[in-house]
């Protein structure tokens, strides 16, 4: 056999891949470690490629979802336990996790704004109604300003009417994080209407 061939490479060498990994886990957790986090990434990435394709998910919904999970694990690692699974089994749980959330909200329908019951009765003048569409108008390009983090706890808070804790839960955020990013995003809402007005 040639000296540089590993005897064990066709062998699966799970507990040694498990003990590894709890290693890599641990080193992010205590240390925020960017070593061991790369080797996480670069064990786990393709494979949560590979589950979220066979899933069905199109190959840029995959990688966003890639990034997402290993975010997760990235600001998560120190709820890793290691007696209620492997860190596989973890890892997987919150790529599933992340695919079913995805999957909601791509079946939750939009609202047509052509719906009659989307449009209230109104008996405003001309003028008024044209106020009201510049309003509107200004409105969308304030929150299409905001970042994808606020623009997403200002659409939970408002449009999904979530609470702050319901929203750090579906999101994996931290409570206190959740209310700065909607804090700043309505202090940006008000500041750019400010302006337009």
């Amino acid at each position: 056999m040639p000296p540089d061939r590993d005897p064990d490479q066709d062998r699966p060498s799970q507990s040694l891949d498990a003990d590894r990994l709890e290693t890599l886990v641990g080193a992010v957790a205590r240390d925020r470690d960017r070593t061991a986090f790369a080797a996480l990434f670069r064990h786990f990435a393709p494979k949560i490629l590979h589950y979220c394709l066979k899933l069905g998910a199109d190959r840029s919904t995959a990688e966003e979802l890639v990034q997402d999970v290993m975010l997760t694990v990235w600001l998560k690692a120190d709820s890793f336990d290691p007696a209620q699974a492997t860190v596989g089994t973890w890892v997987f749980t919150i790529a599933r996790n992340r695919r079913i959330d995805r999957l909601r909200r791509e079946m939750r329908p939009a609202p047509d704004p052509e719906d009659p019951a989307m449009t209230p009765q109104s008996h405003a003048t001309p003028e008024e109604s044209a106020q009201l569409v510049q309003s509107s108008r200004h409105l969308q390009d304030a929150i299409g300003s905001l970042t994808a983090n606020q623009s997403e706890v200002l659409r939970r808070s408002y449009f999904l009417e979530q609470t702050h804790e319901e929203i750090a839960e579906d999101t994996d955020v931290p409570l206190g994080t959740v209310k700065t990013r909607l804090r700043l995003a309505l202090g940006h809402l008000k500041r750019s209407l400010g302006d337009k007005a």
